[in-house]
């Protein structure tokens, strides 16, 4: 059981581990200077921070990728329109949905991280999305879902009364040798052709889908909220049909909320397959 049927790629994540230290060790041989020169004077230490910066500070490639995915869906008929937020909000995109509905998607990366912790619900939305484009393929998936569903998402819409209709973990990554797809590879044991959808240059599997409750847990008033039914969520069914999810993939997250003495703690709990694939004890909301 787990809470995304992704996982580390072992072979590749030792060649990471690998090629990382073969940096660390063998760097100089790049250039010209010394041993002492690259290691001792901090230059070594420096490049590798002015890459990581560099890697993390951008947002272009991710924003590529969702707006390739929003054409391909729009030009298929599976959403109206859509538009970029722009920097004056505290959004990503506004998508309209053909039922009327308006969409709204804030985009992060991993969502082990801070920023998964800022957000904002704007009054417009019908339904609100937490878009994650973890593009590190040595990312371990599994932690980055469950940190996003249970340590922050949870604590943020109980204690700020910012609700979260649903979660999408998907990427240009996805179906790589980097991040193998158990969809895929489920496909390809059955004998039929695996389920990947060309979307300019990116070769897309099935998005990995998560359905949140449609209201606030609160300890006396609904201690217990269950997930929406995916049709209630248009832009999540709307994904999930256009690259052919199968309804068992997808997975539906249940709070409880109650109070433990003077704390308020809450469960999180994961679904997929009418199985639960994780579920956390009642633990104390901690804002990060």
């Amino acid at each position: 059981m787990s809470v995304i049927p992704c996982e580390q790629n072992p072979e590749f994540r030792q060649s990471v581990v690998d090629f990382a230290e073969v940096l660390k060790t063998r760097a100089h041989h790049l250039t010209n200077l010394s041993e002492d020169d690259v290691y001792q004077s901090g230059l070594f230490r420096a490049a590798i921070e002015r890459i990581r910066g560099q890697y993390s500070a951008t947002m272009r490639e991710k924003r590529e990728f969702v707006s390739r995915v929003l054409n391909y869906m729009q030009d298929n008929a599976f959403i109206d329109e859509w538009e970029s937020s722009g920097e004056a909000n505290r959004h990503d995109y506004s998508v309209r949905m053909p039922s009327g509905r308006t969409s709204i998607i804030e985009l992060k990366g991993c969502l082990d991280g801070n920023n998964t912790n800022i957000f904002e619900r704007p009054p417009h939305a019908n339904e609100f999305i937490i878009w994650s484009v973890c593009t590190n393929p040595g990312a371990d998936p599994r932690h980055n879902a469950w940190s996003g569903l249970h340590t922050r998402l949870s604590a943020e819409i109980i204690s700020r009364d910012q609700r979260v209709d649903g979660v999408v973990v998907w990427d240009f990554i996805c179906g790589t040798i980097g991040r193998p797809c158990p969809k895929i590879e489920r496909d390809e044991r059955a004998g039929a052709t695996p389920r990947f959808t060309e979307v300019g240059p990116y070769r897309l599997p099935p998005a990995c889908i998560y359905v949140l409750p449609s209201t606030i847990p609160s300890p006396r008033n609904n201690a217990a909220p269950r997930a929406q039914a995916l049709a209630d969520v248009h832009f999540l069914n709307a994904l999930h049909q256009a690259f052919r999810g199968r309804d068992d993939e997808v997975n539906f997250v249940d709070f409880d909320a109650a109070y433990s003495g003077n704390d308020m703690v809450r469960k999180t709990t994961v679904r997929r397959g009418g199985i639960v694939q994780r579920e956390s004890g009642m633990t104390a909301i901690q804002r990060l």
